[in-house]
């Protein structure tokens, strides 16, 4: 990273993002050897990708962050929604009580009912995962990257090799 006095915090606070000076008050025209360009050219490029990622992850942060209020509110509203269904199936047990000769026959009715939707959701949804699959070439992908990646070492000698 570049050094401290090149760092600038985040207008949202979210720490130090590296930059590069334009110049320093060090630098003569024409002073510095090709090795010594090449060099800083080379630690520039290195600051400035390391800068760009921090930039990446501070915005992200930022992003998250927000998505995860907004998630909040939306368990908020799905909590009260679900807590108001008592009352829609409640009212729906009374409405039909009006219709059959008594009450506690309107009730199981709306009971079964939301058994045989729950039932059915809950089918559905054992079909759905039911579904997944391990994703195989992603795991073949790693396994061959380890592979190659993996230091090999030389047939000691007089040990036979299996082909």
């Amino acid at each position: 990273m570049s050094s401290p006095k090149h760092e600038r915090t985040g207008p949202d606070g979210v720490g130090a993002v590296p930059y590069l000076p334009l110049s320093s008050a060090s630098d003569v025209p024409g002073d510095q050897s090709i090795g010594r360009l090449v060099g800083d050219a080379t630690q520039h490029i290195s600051t400035l990708v390391r800068a760009e990622m921090e930039l990446a992850k501070s915005e992200l942060v930022g992003e998250v962050k927000k998505g995860l209020k907004g998630a909040v509110f939306f368990l908020i509203a799905l909590t009260v929604f679900l807590y108001s269904t008592f009352f829609l199936f409640f009212f729906a047990a009374e409405g039909l009580a009006e219709w059959v000769r008594y009450r506690w026959i309107a009730f199981g009715i709306v009971f079964v009912l939301m058994l045989l939707v729950a039932g059915a959701a809950g089918f559905l949804g054992y079909r759905k995962v039911k579904k997944f699959k391990a994703p195989e070439r992603t795991i073949a992908s790693v396994k061959e990257t380890a592979a190659a990646l993996k230091p090999q070492r030389a047939p000691e000698a007089g040990v036979a090799t299996r082909d």
